[in-house]
């Protein structure tokens, strides 16, 4: 029973654009025009095959579905094809030739038989019986199209609509109905069908048309968002692809219901007590959260100057919070899983959670569940109906982090007089069993040497000329990405020190002035050499290559890039002129290196190196930090110094990249116990 029913919903149904198609087949209509006006979904018209088969296809459907209403002469109607039907009569003209002799080769075959009717008299018979049986088929597909055709609905299984090649990708990635289709494209957006493997861009826009052909009847609209990259797509067009609701939502959509909202919690102070004017838990989370370090007024303008191609002209609200600095960002995520958690599975206001609760969510955590409910893929944005709170269980070096972020929220409600007290101060922190840096995501003396290498050998271009600059001025650093992006040549100023205690001599050099993470500012030395590299970079900017020039002023270390209109003049017309001054983003800088280590990898893996290329193809902008602090430690920079440099809040964090003891002793135990030859 159970296979019967599975191959009931597999069974493909018939729409108008089928019978459209089969009027324009029957009447003689350019076929490639047709297919690809009416049915392109089904694949290319340039496959005879495909086209003869789906042609087959279709009128077996007719006449089954003729047969089944005992209208067997209709069935055996629907099968004929016309075009069989001899037009050749004596001296007269075909059909065909007559058709292309006066140019009427895009009207219908029914208005070729009346012009050559009105040329050559009365058609012959056979003319005559080609005619009379177009008219039938045509009335018979009338009949049948009342009868059979169907809208597609949301609910329907997509192998009810589409070819089976096209429904056994789809079904591999997950997708049975059309509702679960339209989810994934207004989840993911232009790029959909990226990780739907056999789904290529045409398969992807094929289907997106498809789909909007019959928007009336699926009930569900796909997003604007569709038509670009998302990256020019404005924060509105986003919005309203998810609504604002008491359900998994991320935290500017979720609205508690009134009952839970918090503003009668169990544990509330009296109002009159609040040092908050916060009515609500919801509000209370936001303030704390704007209490947090954030990034400045001017920062967010360029935030919302780089964010789906907004103008940096538009005024910004300060409390938005579409403008977070990693700190709140990494925040906000704690209190909007445990917001939802307390109020969708324990049906309790934030303020009203006791330790018992603390507790469970702790121990939550550790396997959220539902899981097609909690958890779903990292890449789906905010934006997205797809996001989800969770990607699957936490570490416990997460579920530490958690508890800790959530321990500073209640602190500070209590703080401000609208809780009585912390519940999550009676809560251990789970144990980490392993550091939170992997020191050896890092390259050796010999691998940067190879990169060094590799950047001199780059192709001369704006591009391979920045990230020569980035990848020197982070090794010699160890700057975080945001860090790194946001420098301009204000934060850079040559120092001189006397002659001090330690050894009589003066110094001088370059000082990078940092606002790091927490907001905590600091001073990071620049070797001179990179210095002048950045100068060199600035001149052929355009700009003045003396970094001090009051003309560089606000000008980003690293820019846009200023050769681009040569190297795709296509794209130049209608575009504005760029700011040799204007910065880039973090994700374009990370991208830039991703790729350059991957050509690393594959230069290493054609040497021979296949060790060393798994490496650098695993590698990220981040190991360039932690390669910093590897190579300074292990050539005897005191670790108090590698610790400013790098603006760990913790000289236990700065620890771990102190391998040399690790690696003394492992050479040691090795040249003892290793087996003897």
């Amino acid at each position: 029973m159970k296979n019967k029913s599975r191959s009931a919903i597999r069974q493909r149904k018939l729409h108008r654009g089928h019978f459209a198609f089969m009027r324009a087949v029957v009447q003689g209509v350019d076929l490639r025009e047709s297919w690809d006006r009416y049915i392109r979904l089904e694949g290319e018209h340039t496959d005879v095959r495909a086209v003869r088969s789906t042609i087959a296809w279709i009128r077996g459907e007719f006449a089954a579905a003729a047969r089944r209403e005992r209208r067997h002469g209709a069935a055996r109607l629907v099968l004929i094809d016309a075009t069989t039907v001899d037009n050749h009569d004596g001296d007269a003209p075909s059909l065909e030739e007559f058709a292309y002799a006066r140019g009427l080769g895009e009207f219908s075959e029914a208005d070729q038989l009346a012009a050559y009717a009105a040329e050559h008299g009365t058609a012959s018979g056979k003319q005559s019986r080609r005619g009379k049986l177009i008219e039938r088929q045509l009335k018979a597909l009338q009949w049948l199209e009342s009868l059979v055709a169907e809208p597609p609905r949301s609910g329907d299984a997509i192998a009810s609509w589409m070819h089976p090649l096209l429904v056994d990708k789809l079904e591999s990635a997950g997708l049975y109905t059309l509702s679960d289709l339209i989810a994934r494209i207004n989840g993911v957006g232009k790029h959909w069908a990226r990780h739907v493997r056999g789904i290529g861009t045409l398969k992807a826009e094929r289907i997106v048309e498809w789909l909007k052909e019959h928007e009336a009847t699926l009930g569900c609209r796909l997003g604007a968002h569709l038509e670009h990259h998302s990256n020019s797509v404005n924060a509105e067009a986003f919005g309203v692809l998810v609504e604002t609701a008491s359900d998994i939502r991320p935290l500017e959509k979720f609205r508690p219901p009134p009952e839970l909202d918090g503003s009668m919690g169990a544990y509330r102070c009296p109002p009159e007590k609040c040092l908050l004017k916060a009515n609500n838990d919801y509000e209370a989370i936001l303030v704390w959260l704007r209490a947090k370090p954030g990034p400045s007024p001017q920062q967010m303008v360029t935030m919302h100057a780089r964010k789906r191609g907004a103008s940096a002209a538009v005024e910004v609200d300060p409390l938005s919070l579409g403008f977070l600095s990693n700190t709140q960002r990494s925040y906000r995520k704690e209190a909007e899983r445990f917001l939802l958690w307390a109020i969708l599975v324990q049906g309790k206001a934030l303020s009203s959670m006791s330790l018992e609760d603390c507790i469970a969510y702790r121990e939550f955590l550790a396997d959220p569940q539902p899981h097609e409910v909690w958890c779903g893929h990292r890449s789906h944005e905010r934006w997205s109906p797809l996001w989800r709170p969770f990607e699957g269980p936490l570490s416990p070096a997460a579920q530490r982090q958690a508890v800790v972020i959530l321990r500073n929220l209640y602190n500070f409600l209590v703080s401000q007089s609208y809780l009585m007290g912390n519940p999550w101060s009676g809560v251990s922190v789970p144990i980490s069993p392993m550091p939170q840096i992997n020191a050896g995501r890092s390259f050796s003396a010999k691998q940067w040497a190879f990169v060094e290498e590799q950047l001199n050998g780059l192709p001369e271009s704006s591009n391979a000329h920045r990230l020569r600059v980035a990848a020197r001025l982070l090794y010699a650093t160890g700057l975080r990405l945001s860090e790194v992006v946001a420098a301009r040549t204000d934060d850079l100023r040559w120092v001189e020190y006397p002659p001090d205690s330690d050894d009589g001599a003066p110094l001088d050099g370059w000082m990078l002035t940092v606002l790091g993470k927490g907001q905590r500012l600091r001073e990071v030395p620049v070797p001179v050499h990179v210095v002048e590299e950045i100068s060199r970079y600035l001149a052929e900017r355009g700009l003045n290559g003396d970094l001090t020039s009051t003309t560089n002023r606000g000008t980003y270390l690293l820019g846009k890039s200023y050769d681009w209109e040569e190297k795709v003049p296509q794209l130049a017309a209608g575009r504005g002129a760029i700011d040799p001054k204007d910065g880039i983003a973090a994700v374009t800088l990370a991208r830039q290196l991703k790729r350059f280590f991957q050509e690393c990898a594959i230069v290493l893996e054609n040497s021979g190196d296949s060790r060393g290329a798994a490496r650098f193809e695993k590698a990220s902008t981040h190991w360039m930090r932690h390669t910093h602090a590897s190579h300074a430690i292990a050539q005897g920079m005191p670790i108090e110094i590698a610790q400013q440099n790098l603006g760990h809040a913790s000289l236990a964090t700065t620890t771990i990249y102190v391998t040399t003891e690790k690696k003394r002793r492992m050479r040691a135990s090795m040249k003892i116990f290793s087996e003897k030859e």
